[in-house]
């Protein structure tokens, strides 16, 4: 499972943005984002820089990522 911390959303439409930009990333078999506390949990094989660059492509930073 991979958690991102992600700043910049503030509403649930942010929320659906970020899921939807998530989920189109090779390799991801499920995506759950949460408004608060502001963040992903992913599960799936994906490239770290992969998912700070689709998060900035909505507008999101990814301020972490953790693997565990």
């Amino acid at each position: 499972m991979i958690k991102v911390l992600i700043e910049g959303m503030s509403c649930e439409n942010c929320v659906v943005h970020a899921r939807e930009a998530l989920a189109t990333l090779p390799g991801v078999e499920s995506v759950e984002v949460s408004l608060e506390p502001g963040e992903a949990r992913i599960e799936g094989v994906v490239e770290d820089e992969a998912i700070r660059q689709v998060l900035a492509e909505e507008e999101y930073t990814a301020t972490a990522i953790m693997r565990g």
